[in-house]
């Protein structure tokens, strides 16, 4: 379905309040584009400024990796939102590229901290306002190669089924007062940061198919693939969708 359909041509989000962190290139300007033509006003954030600013949306600069930033971020969202209806939690990242034994605890911590924890203190400053409402949706970026781990990124694919199994919890947790709690896991996608991961697994891993030829549908994704995704779990089509995860990889993982 092309964006103008789900997205401006029906403005299912008008008068939604949303925050996409991550937002400022590849999935997450994605995302962000969608909400907004979908009718939602929406903040974003990223460690930089993007390039111009879309219009209906607005731009805070914070890391999210460390408490102060997801403090700024919430912040923000109160100031200029009065609050948030959807949350999607899409900042992450995968590398450097290593093997397990090679890997340092800082750059454990780092990707528990950008892939993991940077959702879970979101999740508690936004969460409890979506409680008291009694509505919200919260999605989870994670990665279609989460249950395969990948040995080049185990610390990251680690990161990310931490983040899974919080959100499955979390949903449960959420559900009785409306919140709904979603993962959405894109498999390879046509972004600079993912161009970088297929070369750097190509690298490592000779022949392990990165060279885009294993998936099934065959091409790799777009990142409007992944905002459908995404666009279609915060919006109403999916009232009755909570604690799932949605993979969106072409039929490249399938999970059982």
């Amino acid at each position: 379905m092309s964006t103008t359909e789900y997205g401006s041509g029906t403005r299912e989000l008008a008068g939604k309040r949303a925050l996409v962190t991550g937002g400022s290139r590849g999935i997450g300007a994605a995302i962000v584009r969608q909400l907004r033509d979908a009718g939602a006003e929406v903040l974003t954030t990223a460690r930089s400024a993007p390039g111009p600013v879309p219009d209906g949306v607005t731009f805070v600069e914070a890391d999210v990796r460390t408490r102060a930033g997801a403090e700024a971020i919430a912040e923000a969202a109160e100031r200029t939102l009065g609050g948030v209806d959807i949350l999607v939690n899409n900042a992450g990242g995968a590398g450097p590229f290593l093997k397990t034994a090679d890997i340092p605890d800082e750059e454990w911590r780092n990707q528990l901290d950008l892939n993991y924890l940077a959702s879970v203190r979101l999740d508690a400053l936004l969460a409890p306002g979506m409680r008291e409402q009694g509505s919200g949706a919260i999605v989870h970026v994670s990665s279609a190669a989460t249950p395969f781990t990948p040995p080049p990124f185990l610390h990251y694919t680690a990161a990310k089924a931490a983040l899974e199994n919080y959100s499955r919890g979390l949903a449960q947790e959420l559900a009785p007062s409306g919140v709904r709690v979603n993962i959405v896991s894109p498999g390879r996608t046509e972004t600079p940061g993912g161009e970088a991961t297929r070369e750097e697994w190509a690298r490592m891993l000779p022949g392990s198919g990165a060279d885009n030829s294993g998936v099934p549908l065959g091409r790799i994704g777009r990142p409007d693939d992944i905002a459908d995704a995404v666009l279609f779990l915060v919006s109403d089509r999916a009232s009755w969708v909570t604690g799932n995860i949605l993979t969106v990889d072409g039929g490249e993982f399938p999970r059982s």
